[in-house]
């Protein structure tokens, strides 16, 4: 594999990173009430779960997920339940005031953080099938075991740096301020587009 090729895959990926999706409204919503430390341990999970369908990809997932349709059917619904339920989560809690630094409330523990990040990420098995169509064209079969390491590597510290930006812009003193006077229509507003999200993964 070339160093060119490898970059190729770099920028593809980020480019796909940046796209607004679950994992972006999911990072804005919990920057804005949780505050950068929670949005950071969030960005990991994100990372963990982009490196997994990566790894996935590059063991032929995608293969099977065409060769095995109900296999993909069956984690796309899953999927689509999961992205719905934090929808449901938003649009329930949607009155209830943010927790700040100054409050008694406990906030989501980094372990907590990334295991929603992870889940939140790993419920779109058509991810899958992105690093799938990218690997065909441009990793090699014959790649060394280092290439794909390095792959996952950059596909992981992408999503994670990512979200970390995207963390450290919504937990600013005026972004964050903006949040909490409209929260109750913005976290609406962000669970129709989480379950928006959901449909579409389901029905396509």
């Amino acid at each position: 594999m070339t160093q060119a090729a490898f970059l190729s895959v770099l920028m593809i990926h980020l480019a796909a990173a940046i796209s607004p999706g679950p994992s972006f409204v999911v990072s804005l919503r919990v920057a804005a009430s949780e505050g950068f430390g929670t949005a950071c341990a969030l960005a990991l999970g994100f990372g963990l779960g982009a490196a997994l369908w990566a790894a996935a990809a590059m063991a032929g997932m995608a293969v099977l997920f065409e060769l095995v349709p109900a296999l993909f059917t069956t984690l796309k619904l899953v999927g689509a339940a999961f992205l719905m339920f934090i929808a449901v989560m938003m649009w329930r809690h949607a009155t209830d005031q943010p927790a700040g630094p100054d409050t008694t409330s406990a906030p989501r523990s980094p372990a907590s953080a990334i295991r929603f990040g992870f889940l939140t990420f790993a419920s779109n098995p058509k991810t899958a099938i992105f690093f799938g169509a990218v690997f065909v064209g441009l990793v090699p079969a014959e790649a060394s075991l280092g290439w794909k390491a390095a792959i996952l590597a950059a596909v992981f510290v992408n999503e994670t740096l990512w979200y970390i930006f995207v963390a450290r812009v919504f937990s600013l003193a005026k972004p964050r301020a903006a949040y909490v006077r409209a929260k109750t229509w913005l976290d609406r507003g962000f669970g129709t587009l989480m379950a928006a999200f959901g449909l579409k993964i389901a029905l396509t």
